[in-house]
């Protein structure tokens, strides 16, 4: 009985829950439903705005579009009006054109029957002047080609004459400008270098502690003086000079060995040949190494790099050679700072053009030995020893023996008159130069008609003739010059240059009584 009540309670209890939950869930149904027509009415209500939105969007569009279109309508319109407009104006070009072709076709015609009488009027001229050419030729008494020559003959005769003095003042203006340019260069050359003047001397000459040593230089009947000329290959000259002797060689090395050696001999006080020839021998080892330094040292003072080693031998004898008391290796020093001051000055290879003057009297170290000009020795010595065929040709050709063909060349020859005939570089007797002088004077006097007077000024490097100016017009005078210059260049030796003045002076003289 108690589990019967028991299963009706629970039943009722179910029951009970169940229609709790019908009821909940009847509200719930209730309540999303509304939320749905609440969701619904919202959608239709955004549905309305987007369209009315929509709507106002298309028309704002719509309107944008219609005048988008206008715009363009009307550009359209503009440019169809331009377009007729120069449809028109290229049809008005066209006639244009049109009557213009028609009018040259016009000209055209007119121009050929021209063309057509011209040619007629041609033939009739030519006709005449071949009658009035066979008139003058018959009249004359001579041809066309006759006639012509003589013409042609007159107008290069007065053409000459008139190109004369055009050309004189080209050549003045030339000259003038070339002269102030090379004044110029070799003035910055010679004022950077200085040279000391000459101090030295073709003789060698040895002092005695005394003359008693003069005795023992002999030696018993004359045995040492003739070992030491036979060893040395030098001659001694012993005379009266007290307490000196004199050294004569023509091989400047082998005269200093010798000096060297007699030196080292009256020091030592032992004099025989035995002792004269150890003496000797170790003396020429001495010179050469000496040689050899005194190179080394030219091409340290001039900035040389390489050379070849003999040819640095034969640069170093030059320490011991003179040309006219000026001492060789000294000039070939000076030379090369000359050269390179001026290739310096006109942008040339510095370098190359000392190389080319230092060189340039290499043949003089050999020019005892060997026959011909040290120009040519030289030259022939530098390319056996692989100088530069530039170097080779500014050696041979600094004595003009071979034609000049390059600029390191008249460098060379530059360099080497300036170093050469500057005041106090060399020495020449008296003789030589009144020699010379009276040589000039020979020159310009001989085969030249018209001179009257000739005169060597500024110690030979000037000759002014005086000539005669009714004999002797301007165009003479210039010639004259030019013979008496070339003949000075062909007959004499000189240092530096000789300037040749041809002067013409006309005066009128009158009285008045």
């Amino acid at each position: 009985m108690t589990s019967v009540l028991t299963g009706a309670a629970l039943l009722a209890a179910l029951l009970v829950g169940a229609a709790v939950v019908g009821a909940v869930l009847v509200r719930r149904r209730r309540a999303v439903e509304e939320i749905n027509a609440r969701a619904r009415e919202e959608a239709a209500e955004l549905v309305r705005a987007a369209g009315a939105e929509a709507e106002e969007i298309t028309g704002s569009a719509r309107a944008a579009a219609a005048a988008e279109a206008e715009t363009q309508r009307g550009r359209l319109r503009t440019q169809r009006e331009d377009l007729e407009r120069r449809e028109g104006r290229l049809a008005e070009r066209e006639a244009r054109l049109d009557a213009e072709m028609r009018r040259l076709e016009e000209w055209s015609g007119r121009l050929a029957e021209t063309k057509r009488a011209l040619e007629a009027r041609k033939e009739e001229l030519s006709r005449v002047e071949d009658e009035r050419r066979a008139v003058l030729e018959q009249a004359a008494g001579l041809t066309a080609a006759a006639a012509k020559g003589e013409l042609v003959a007159a107008i290069e005769n007065q053409a000459k004459r008139e190109a004369i003095p055009l050309t004189r003042e080209i050549e003045n203006a030339a000259r003038a400008e070339g002269e102030k340019r090379a004044r110029k260069i070799v003035t910055l050359a010679i004022q950077r270098v200085a040279a000391e003047q000459t101090a030295e001397s073709v003789v060698s000459v040895l002092h005695l502690p005394g003359d008693e040593m003069k005795g023992r230089i002999i030696g018993r009947e004359g045995r040492n003086i003739r070992a030491f000329e036979t060893t040395t290959g030098v001659n001694l000259i012993i005379d009266d000079t007290p307490e000196a002797v004199l050294l004569s060689c023509f091989d400047p090395v082998r005269r200093e060995v010798g000096r060297l050696t007699l030196e080292k001999l009256v020091q030592d006080g032992r004099i025989h040949p035995q002792r004269i020839e150890e003496v000797h021998e170790r003396s020429k080892q001495e010179i050469e190494a000496l040689c050899v330094r005194a190179g080394e040292d030219a091409l340290v003072e001039v900035g040389i790099g390489d050379m070849h080693p003999e040819l640095i031998a034969l640069l170093g004898r030059l320490r011991y050679r003179t040309s006219y008391g000026q001492n060789v290796l000294k000039h070939l020093i000076e030379s090369a700072h000359l050269a390179g001051i001026m290739a310096g000055e006109l942008r040339l290879p510095v370098e190359s053009a000392k190389r080319c003057t230092l060189l340039h009297d290499i043949g003089k170290a050999l020019t005892h030995e060997v026959e011909g000009s040290h120009a040519l020795i030289g030259a022939e010595i530098a390319r056996r020893y692989g100088e530069h065929e530039d170097v080779v040709h500014a050696i041979e050709a600094h004595h003009n023996e071979v034609e000049v063909r390059t600029v390191e060349a008249v460098l060379t020859q530059a360099a080497d008159a300036i170093s050469g005939s500057r005041p106090g570089a060399r020495r020449e007797s008296l003789e030589a130069y009144v020699k010379r002088l009276e040589r000039l004077e020979q020159i310009a006097r001989e085969k030249h008609e018209g001179v009257e007077k000739v005169f060597a000024m500024q110690a030979g490097r000037e000759i002014r003739v005086m000539v005669k100016p009714d004999a002797v017009d301007d165009i003479q005078a210039q010639v004259i010059a030019r013979d008496i210059a070339k003949q000075v260049e062909d007959e004499l030796t000189y240092p530096g240059q000789i300037r040749v003045t041809v002067v013409r002076e006309s005066r009128a003289t009158e009285y008045a009584r």
